[in-house]
């Protein structure tokens, strides 16, 4: 029987995030350019409205056709992206409806705000409040004893990269996303018994080698 976890209160009422051990395998195939994600959205616009730019790859040449040239900016590392407006909703958002949905931008397309849920915190401040509910509203079923452990061990790993920064060999992510994903691709460090009592210093370098490997 699948079991379920609520992991905070929230302001909607619960929404089911699907099982957890198959949503992992899933999203790290995502990560890894494999495919996109299925999220069950249903009326939630939320990452449509949260001020998020949206950055368009070669490959987006569909979506970059649509997109009106004044909402298109280049970035200071030179990727091209899309601005949202100034109420943080992008600019192809018609009647809570995105107006390229056939033509979205892989980024678009690979969004999925459960890694939040997955690794136990918000999207970000009030800018992400939309979205924040959302997150508090996921949850994941278990079909085993392995994936409740593979879930424990993703939020402990977006709390060692939140909470030991100081502790990497290099500048680990600070942001939300940044650390969500980290802690997506590198969770299998704190299932292994030899990283239980090491100093922070060894897990740190643990998770950046594992990270490396993931992305290889």
């Amino acid at each position: 029987m699948l079991a379920t976890m609520t992991l905070q209160t929230t302001e909607q009422p619960p929404i089911a995030a699907g099982v957890f051990g198959v949503w992992l395998e899933e999203m790290r195939a995502s990560l890894r350019g494999e495919r996109g994600t299925d999220v069950p959205c249903g009326d939630c616009v939320g990452c449509c409205v949260s001020g998020y730019p949206v950055v368009i790859r070669a490959e987006d040449d569909r979506a970059m056709a649509e997109i009106p040239l004044r909402h298109i900016a280049r970035a200071v590392d030179g990727r091209t992206l899309m601005l949202a407006l100034p109420d943080g909703s992008c600019p192809m958002l018609r009647d809570r409806k995105c107006s390229i949905y056939a033509s979205r931008p892989q980024t678009c397309r690979d969004y999925d705000c459960r890694v939040f849920a997955a690794a136990g915190i918000d999207a970000g401040g009030e800018e992400r409040a939309v979205i924040n509910r959302r997150v508090r509203a996921w949850r994941f079923e278990y079909a085993n004893e392995a994936d409740v452990r593979a879930h424990e061990a993703v939020r402990a790993a977006a709390r060692f990269i939140r909470d030991k920064a100081a502790s990497f060999p290099g500048r680990p992510p600070t942001a939300p996303t940044g650390i969500a994903v980290l802690a997506i691709k590198s969770y299998e460090v704190f299932l292994r018994a030899d990283v239980c009592n090491a100093s922070d210093e060894i897990v740190a370098r643990a998770i950046v080698e594992t990270s490396r490997a993931f992305d290889s």
